[in-house]
């Protein structure tokens, strides 16, 4: 049995627990509370030195870090994630956008408001956020226009990948009214046997 290393209600560490939900993956679930340190202590410091959750600890003691890098290990063999270079690389296309196009604007914009309460002094960073987020959202509204899932016609990895802080994304000030598709797709998401609610 493997580790998981998270907070539950990190959209990155969900990301792992819906994973293994939809594969039915035994795991020991460690908490790290990022607020009060945790991940900057030594022992947790000595898995990844990036101090950053999630973290994957195998049972050899090898460790993975970055979520969807552990996400598409997980997924190795599975339904979830092609076998086929360019179908592969299309799924790893929209995890890479999920972390440099939507992640920065949509989980940082939930992260100023949900852990932190929207202090003042972070309000017009927290503010600047909804541009970039909403520039996202209208990417995947438009690709979702196209096919059911992110990456084509089957639910994969990238689907989890961009469903974690999505579907939560109005606890960062986003409105998804403007996005059929995109609600559509979270509803069809939700509805999946083996789905599990964010804690």
């Amino acid at each position: 049995m493997f580790r998981i290393y998270g907070d539950a209600k990190s959209g990155n560490c969900y990301k792992i627990q819906l994973l293994c939900n939809f594969l039915q993956l035994d795991y020991e679930w460690f908490d790290v509370d990022i607020l009060a340190g945790d991940t900057q202590q030594s022992a947790f410091l000595s898995k990844n030195p990036n101090g950053k959750i999630p973290l994957l600890e195998l049972p050899d003691g090898n460790v993975l870090t970055e979520s969807n890098s552990i996400l598409n290990y997980l997924a190795a063999e599975s339904d979830l994630l092609p076998t086929d270079a360019f179908e592969l690389a299309k799924v790893q296309q929209w995890q890479f956008f999920e972390q440099y196009s939507h992640e920065p604007y949509i989980a940082v914009a939930r992260f100023i408001a949900k852990y932190l309460g929207l202090p003042e002094n972070r309000r017009a960073d927290y503010e600047s956020k909804h541009q970039g987020g909403y520039k996202a959202l209208a990417v995947m509204e438009k690709q979702l226009s196209k096919t059911p899932f992110l990456a084509g016609d089957k639910f994969t990895t990238a689907d989890i990948s961009l469903y974690a802080y999505t579907h939560v994304a109005h606890e960062g000030g986003f409105e998804l009214t403007e996005y059929p598709k995109i609600s559509a797709w979270l509803a069809n998401i939700k509805a999946m046997p083996k789905y599990l609610n964010m804690v």
